[in-house]
């Protein structure tokens, strides 16, 4: 019930301020189970990626938002409840295997999974290379994948920023089903996990028209990081001589 609360205060407000816009909403169909697979661009994915649609869509979401203290670790734990998270641990091993199992019990109950291959928002508006979680998801489950594709809400509010851009019309694009029916009873097969994964990029990277990077997203702000921090001492050490 609070999510459809949330969703009726929030979404009018959403509509009056953004002027969000969507293509093939009739897509995803109206019941049984069905995988969101999405690119992630910015925090206000979480605002307008289900805004359009009929039906709750249940996302995997990192453990950290339910884990804050004080009023601001209340209020997401609030926020992220009301709009259907899941908390996960991204900390690999037996925390993905638990993650995987999550995403099945509600896929299992005839609900709409929301999903983001590349395990965390692109630091520079690129599509990154997807982890293979969704393909394990999609061949386990043996349900349809619909791209989901976020647009301008990474000009609008990319990471870092607290509060998003006025001007900017976001918006989502429901690409059709994929099917991987001919891969069914291959879920243990890296290699057939990495291409089914793969097509599921490529799908997003048509519909949202963004580049794609073939490394993940979490190795390159690392590398953002680093480079940011060696720059600034190569301009400290200027300085000083």
């Amino acid at each position: 019930m609070f999510y459809w609360v949330v969703k009726a205060i929030l979404a009018p407000i959403l509509h009056l301020v953004f002027r969000p816009w969507a293509e093939g909403v009739d897509n995803v169909p109206r019941e049984g189970p069905v995988i969101l697979a999405g690119n992630h661009l910015s925090f206000a994915d979480h605002f307008f990626g289900a805004l359009f649609l009929p039906r709750k869509v249940i996302s995997l979401g990192k453990a950290e938002y339910f884990t804050g203290t004080g009023l601001k670790g209340l209020l997401s734990r609030l926020f992220f409840s009301g709009v259907g998270t899941v908390p996960i641990d991204r900390s690999g091993g037996k925390a993905s295997e638990a993650a995987l199992r999550t995403g099945l019990r509600v896929l299992r109950a005839g609900d709409v999974l929301g999903i983001y291959p590349e395990g965390t928002r692109s630091p520079d508006g690129r599509l990154y290379k997807g982890k293979t979680g969704v393909a394990r998801l999609a061949l386990e489950s043996r349900v349809p994948v619909i791209p989901w594709a976020m647009v301008n809400t990474f000009e609008m509010m990319p990471p870092g920023r607290p509060l998003p851009k006025l001007g900017i019309r976001p918006g989502v694009r429901f690409g059709k089903p994929l099917d991987f029916s001919r891969f069914y009873g291959m879920e243990d097969d890296r290699l057939v996990l990495r291409a089914v994964t793969d097509e599921i990029m490529y799908a997003l990277m048509e519909l949202a028209e963004q580049e794609y990077v073939d490394k993940y997203a979490a190795s390159a702000k690392i590398e953002m990081v680093k480079a940011a921090r060696e720059a600034k001492a190569a301009e400290q050490g200027r300085a000083a001589s």
